[in-house]
């Protein structure tokens, strides 16, 4: 499937070390799972999650989500094991924790070899060099850790995020600029759904491909905000449709809604309706 089509409207955060947590996964609706071996695994219980989160891949019942596992920061205790055995899990990817160089991914890959590699960017280092950072062959992804990077940035909470802009917006120009995917950070009020959809629709607007989740309930609110609407797909189809009616008469200009429709437009629709069609793929 191609990157850019796939869906990510809804990344998970799920712990590798609770049995219930990863059984429940395989029947939410959600685009990607992040296994987390990291922030939601207690100290006493990181060297058991490996091989928990190993059996549970093993099983699979996943489908056809995402499967990424985010593991410890090489500069930990747990960190170089953590990434032997990912290497060999069953996954799509292995997320590294605060990345802040292209250093810190060479030596994850000197661990895991050829598996494809995402980063969390959640440090003011890390948005420095995104980049460069976006840039390393071996990268398919971002994820924003907006919780880390407020308290580096010793920010006050705004629903806006407006202290967080500059930070968001260099990692999604250097996604964008190395087409590599970008999901946006948590929603801490699991139970605030209108505050959740308010963020979710920003960071849609942003240019987005997804919001990372904390809980099973935020699904659906990020499930809509990140797919097509009905609207967006019909008017994709009509500005392709006036378009190609044109090119084949070769007369005037494409005009829909009182709008010209040029060839950067008819882009961007194919791009909707391919995203459609993938969400209905992944959801069938």
């Amino acid at each position: 499937m191609d990157q850019r089509a796939r869906p990510y409207r809804s990344v998970l955060y799920i712990p590798g070390s609770k049995d219930r947590a990863l059984e429940k996964a395989r029947g939410l609706p959600v685009d990607a799972i992040i296994f987390d071996l990291e922030d939601a695994v207690a100290p006493d219980e990181k060297v058991n999650a490996r091989a928990t989160l190993a059996a549970a891949l093993e099983q699979g019942g996943y489908g056809n989500r995402m499967r990424i596992v985010r593991i410890n920061g090489l500069d930990t205790q747990w960190g170089e094991a953590d990434a032997k055995a990912a290497a060999s899990m069953d996954c799509d990817a292995v997320l590294l924790p605060k990345v802040e160089t292209t250093a810190q991914l060479d030596a994850l890959v000197a661990l895991i070899g050829d598996k494809p590699i995402w980063s969390m960017m959640e440090t003011p280092r890390g948005m420095l060099n995104a980049a460069e950072i976006a840039a390393h062959p071996q990268l398919s992804g971002f994820v924003m850790g907006t919780n880390d990077l407020a308290k580096e940035l010793q920010t006050r909470f705004r629903p806006d995020r407006l202290p967080m802009m500059a930070g968001l917006g260099l990692c999604l120009l250097a996604a964008k600029a190395e087409g590599i995917v970008v999901v946006d950070g948590v929603y801490n009020a699991f139970k605030d759904a209108e505050g959740l959809k308010v963020e979710c629709d920003q960071g849609r607007d942003m240019g987005f491909d997804g919001k990372t989740l904390i809980h099973p309930a935020q699904v659906d609110v990020a499930n809509a905000a990140f797919a097509p609407s009905e609207a967006e797909i019909d008017l994709a189809q009509r500005q392709i449709a006036a378009f190609e009616d044109c090119e084949a008469s070769g007369q005037g200009v494409a005009v829909v809604d009182g709008k010209i429709v040029e060839n950067l437009h008819v882009v961007t629709a194919r791009e909707i309706l391919a995203k459609a069609d993938a969400i209905a793929a992944l959801e069938g």
